[in-house]
């Protein structure tokens, strides 16, 4: 992103505002999660949700719900 600050656009100046914003919180206090371990339970639930998300067996495709909501 070459540009001025003059030269942006409002969403461009706010992307760039945000992502500033981010990167220093994350260099104040870090990642709170790191280190954390995810218990076993829920780790085989996440597993098992990932695999029927994957077989259609749950969840819904993103063109269905775009159409339910009238986002077309």
């Amino acid at each position: 992103m070459g540009n001025t600050i003059t030269q942006m656009t409002k969403e461009e100046l706010k992307e760039l505002i945000e992502s500033i914003v981010e990167q220093k919180m994350l260099e104040l206090i870090g990642d709170p999660d790191e280190g954390l371990s995810i218990r076993e339970e829920l780790l085989k639930r996440l597993k098992r949700q990932k695999e029927q998300v994957a077989t259609g067996k749950r969840g819904k495709p993103l063109e269905d719900v775009v159409r339910e909501l009238g986002l077309e």
